[in-house]
């Protein structure tokens, strides 16, 4: 089964295909934006756990979110390779069972894990706490490997009810404190209400919405990594 935005954040893109929109200027990822700096260091492995948001659903190769992100940090002289661990249709508990896999496939430890789960939790109306404690546990599993995080985390639909809406929206912020990782609050923030950055199923980010998320979080990114995996790269241009 495939990734599916909530319902009701579906509905906003839907409804706003409906209108009168001159196409957008298309827009351009990090690596398109500024000139090539010259890659420098020991090469920093980043795994990227997640959903169809990270496999590419409907994407080219080397189109998904982990491709143009590895080619944002590269462009920024970062010497990154990320490792897509992205399974369409993947739950948080999906997530949690093949995270050790995923870890000991590595030839080193990753000097960041970037996990976007909980999509599909929400599209099958799986209880809040379930969701938490999937996620909870899962992060515990990269506290005791000593690897930095970085979630990419959800919105609850509205549609679900304001309870469920509350709990769900509550745990990546709490969760993320707990565990002492890094946030971003709303993966999706800048597509999931743009028609023309998402895909003819109105779901799923085109290529110019993959890149509207690189350039929205690649900084997020970076601030993430290990001060070391950076170390000696040049500043970004701006």
């Amino acid at each position: 089964m495939k990734w599916k935005l909530p319902l009701a954040l579906a509905t906003l893109a839907l409804a706003a295909c409906g209108q009168d929109r001159a196409p957008p200027a298309p827009v351009a990822s990090d690596a398109e934006q500024m000139p090539a700096l010259p890659v420098v260091g020991e090469e920093v492995t980043i795994l990227a756990l997640g959903d169809s948001l990270f496999a590419g659903y409907g994407l080219d190769p080397g189109q998904s979110y982990p491709a143009r992100l590895e080619a944002a940090l590269r462009a920024r002289g970062i010497n990154a390779r990320i490792v897509n661990a992205g399974v369409s249709g993947d739950t948080t508990a999906d997530g949690l069972a093949r995270i050790d896999f995923a870890l000991d496939s590595l030839k080193q430890p990753p000097a960041l894990v970037l996990v976007s789960l909980g999509g599909n939790d929400m599209l099958r109306a799986v209880p809040p706490e379930q969701t938490r404690a999937n996620i909870d546990a899962l992060l515990g599993k990269l506290d005791a490997r000593k690897v930095p995080v970085l979630v990419l985390g959800m919105k609850a639909a509205p549609n679900l009810g304001p309870d469920y809406q509350r709990a769900f929206d509550a745990l990546y912020p709490e969760l993320t404190k707990k565990h002492g990782d890094a946030l971003v609050p709303f993966f999706l923030e800048p597509v999931y209400d743009k028609p023309q950055l998402l895909q003819a199923d109105h779901i799923h980010p085109t290529l110019q919405g993959i890149d509207a998320l690189v350039g929205s979080t690649a900084d997020q990114v970076v601030a993430a990594l290990p001060a070391k995996a950076v170390k000696g790269a040049p500043p970004a241009p701006r």
